[in-house]
């Protein structure tokens, strides 16, 4: 492996690794050797110092003076060339052969395992070799199988979620156990699951056409040298996911009008669209598209700002022996960063619920995002826009446990590393 890296480094075949090769390697190599790596210039200033050398490689597990640091860049700077013998470097590659470096994207990878229902989710990147070698859409297969079961399993929630997000107000102190009487009451133990059916429809899709809407604004957006930085990250994810969001978005509508739906009301999804159309035409489809996609973009930033933030942290006080950061860490960080982005877009989320169900509410007036917030803000004050918060946040534990298992298992299957 150690051969592999050094050819794999020494782009020249001169025999020598040097500075230049080296730095191209660890470019190569920095979207799977992440580890804080953020870039030899640690203080932005344009500047590489010899003390950030030091840094950046202890991160990287490798140490140097800051006497040696200096060398390489005197003679950086001198004639542009560094050569470093293969024995100095021989000791961090040992540990770190190149099939683990290719290992570390894997794990550092914001996880398609983590469906909490709200697909917001950043899409999945996949490596050039995950790509040739097919790897990727058996992944996605995983991924969406396990969104399948874990969205099934935690149903009854997010419909109670529904159900408090539109009918819960100061008058209808509606909470987690009468909400749950209620549903029962009206329509038994099946009716928990209404609106289901078409949560766990719209996953292929829509994973198909944000993951394809990702390859392509990717394309637009990388640099010279093609390395996406965090911002082309977020702003190709967000697009991607509005893309998407924005094709499979009437089965949004259906699956809210159908959790809120009364027993009889629908005999099922393609009767609800039906009735839909009939009564209310084509636009009722769109209804609160724009809280949606707006609530995008707040969902996504603090997503990926927080799980950059929990990484490097990690890196930083933990990473002592490996870049690996184990399953747990990895779901925990996904976790969090899923949640702080929900707890910031949840306003926006509720707003849409309550314009894709106002026409099924009786007698309510059919007010635009605008009117709606005023009118929530007035008559419940901010608690109004949280509604339905409490069961959405009590699913993620399990949505996330039952997605993880079943992605495991699924992965056994197709036989995915």
């Amino acid at each position: 492996s150690q051969q592999k890296i050094f050819k794999a480094g020494d782009t020249n075949q001169d025999g020598q690794l040097d500075f230049e090769e080296f730095m191209q390697y660890l470019k190569d190599h920095e979207k799977k050797m992440k580890l804080a790596f953020k870039s030899l210039d640690k203080n932005n200033d344009g500047k590489i110092e010899a003390s950030e050398v030091v840094q950046s490689l202890k991160i990287l597990g490798i140490s140097i003076s800051e006497k040696q640091a200096e060398k390489i860049l005197q003679s950086i700077d001198a004639d542009g060339t560094m050569t470093v013998d293969w024995n100095e470097w021989r000791d961090h590659f040992m540990f770190n052969p190149a099939t683990d470096i290719e290992e570390i994207v894997r794990y550092w990878k914001h996880s398609t395992v983590l469906d909490i229902g709200d697909s917001l989710t950043v899409p999945d990147e996949f490596t050039d070799e995950e790509k040739k070698t097919g790897q990727w859409w058996k992944q996605l297969l995983a991924g969406g199988v396990a969104g399948a079961v874990s969205r099934t399993g935690t149903a009854p929630l997010d419909r109670l979620k529904v159900m408090m997000q539109v009918h819960g107000s100061k008058s209808n102190k509606m909470n987690i156990a009468s909400g749950f009487k209620q549903m029962l009451k009206e329509g038994g133990i099946r009716s928990l699951w209404r609106g289901n059916g078409v949560n766990v429809v719209k996953i292929a899709p829509e994973t198909a056409i944000k993951f394809w809407a990702y390859e392509q604004y990717k394309k637009i957006l990388t640099k010279d040298d093609g390395k996406l930085g965090t911002v082309e990250r977020f702003v190709s994810g967000s697009l991607a996911g509005a893309t998407a969001q924005t094709s499979i978005y009437p089965m949004e509508v259906l699956k809210t009008r159908l959790a809120v739906g009364k027993t009889g009301q629908y005999s099922g999804m393609f009767d609800c669209a039906k009735k839909i159309l009939k009564r209310e035409g084509v636009k009722a489809f769109y209804k609160g598209y724009i809280p949606n996609i707006l609530g995008i973009i707040p969902y996504a930033g603090i997503d990926l700002a927080v799980y950059e933030l929990l990484k490097s942290t990690w890196l930083e006080h933990y990473a002592s022996s490996s870049a690996n950061p184990g399953v747990f860490v990895l779901l925990g960080c996904g976790t969090v960063s899923s949640t702080c982005g929900q707890l910031a877009s949840y306003p926006l989320a509720l707003i849409r619920t309550r314009m894709q169900a106002q026409a099924s509410v009786e007698g309510a007036p059919q007010l635009n995002m605008v009117g709606l917030f005023q009118r929530i803000i007035a008559t419940e004050g901010i608690r109004g826009l949280y509604r339905g918060i409490a069961p959405n946040f009590m699913k993620v534990l399990p949505a996330v446990s039952i997605s993880y298992v079943v992605y495991e298992k699924m992965k056994q299957n197709l036989g995915i590393a």
